[in-house]
């Protein structure tokens, strides 16, 4: 009875760290197609590249899940570079992008 319980709410847990994962993703297509907008930039492809435990500031000593998504992008249409977004939770915190023609 107890193992079911259990079996039940670990289930319950991972259907919804999945859907917030999910959810965090396509957050984070929508900031990088933004900020390709923005730069007046071509979007390529947007994808997941691991998770990071650290601590965001070393003032502030407060450790936090930092989420890496990868990016390719062009500039002028027939080259491609790559970029890079880190996200706390659902807000997107750093872009970096190589240098590229404009």
């Amino acid at each position: 009875m107890i193992g079911d319980l259990l079996a039940i709410l670990l289930l319950c847990f991972c259907c919804f760290i999945f859907w917030q994962q999910r959810r965090q993703s396509e957050l984070a297509k929508a900031a990088v197609a933004r900020k390709c907008k923005q730069l007046d930039l071509q979007l390529l492809s947007v994808a997941f590249s691991g998770h990071k435990f650290k601590m965001r500031y070393e003032l502030t000593h407060v450790w936090k899940w930092h989420t890496v998504y990868q990016f390719e992008f062009s500039s002028l249409g027939d080259d491609c570079y790559k970029g890079e977004l880190i996200m706390v939770g659902f807000r997107p915190m750093h872009f970096e992008l190589q240098p590229h023609r404009m």
